[in-house]
């Protein structure tokens, strides 16, 4: 059974190259993303958004209307998402731009940890919220970051070029950036706490 996958782009840094929208069950966008989205000919299935007054709201599109302000724009389109059913969603424009934004997102993914799988792409590469126990493929050569958020517990990894050994991370004192994949498989485990694997190609 093919995986309903969800192609979501966010207002932050716009990619270089936008994948194969065609591999996509669902495509949608909040409201200012959505403008990249038009000039690439690339047709939602719903945007979301608060909407400014000065926006043009598209008549043959799905618009969804989400003007409670104690959430984000990326709270509310994966809630959306939720709703419908959808699980696994790759982000883009999460990252660039302001930089709070991007820490808001990744606190965001965390409060969505239990219900959806989501992965984040950027013109740098990918990054997502580990699981207690991680396999990554087709990484020889890259360049892996842990960074807990803030604490993870215990963990053990293979095939980087330092591995950690039931050793804790802890934001302020001790992170784990730019390590080095030097087998084609990496494996990641943790006791407790969250860890964010960047993946840089």
């Amino acid at each position: 059974m093919k995986i309903q996958r969800v192609f979501l782009l966010l207002n932050g840094e716009v990619p270089i190259s936008f994948p194969n929208i065609a591999n996509y069950s669902l495509i949608c966008a909040t409201d200012n993303a959505y403008k990249e989205l038009q000039k690439r000919n690339i047709k939602p299935d719903f945007i979301s958004g608060d909407f400014d007054d000065d926006f043009q709201i598209p008549k043959d599109i799905e618009v969804i209307r989400t003007p409670n302000q104690d959430f984000t724009d990326f709270d509310k389109i994966l809630q959306i998402l939720v709703d419908k059913g959808y699980k696994n969603i790759d982000v883009y424009g999460a990252s660039g731009k302001e930089q709070d934004h991007f820490l808001g997102n990744l606190h965001t993914a965390i409060c969505f940890k239990n219900r959806l799988e989501i992965t984040f792409f950027d013109n740098y590469g990918t990054y997502f919220l580990a699981k207690k126990n991680t396999n990554i493929t087709n990484c020889l050569h890259k360049i892996i970051s842990l960074v807990p958020l803030p604490k993870a517990t215990n963990i053990c990894t293979s095939g980087l070029q330092y591995p950690l050994h039931n050793e804790d991370l802890l934001f302020g004192k001790r992170i784990g950036t730019r390590n080095k994949a030097i087998e084609n498989e990496v494996s990641i485990s943790f006791e407790e706490g969250e860890l964010v694997v960047f993946i840089n190609d």
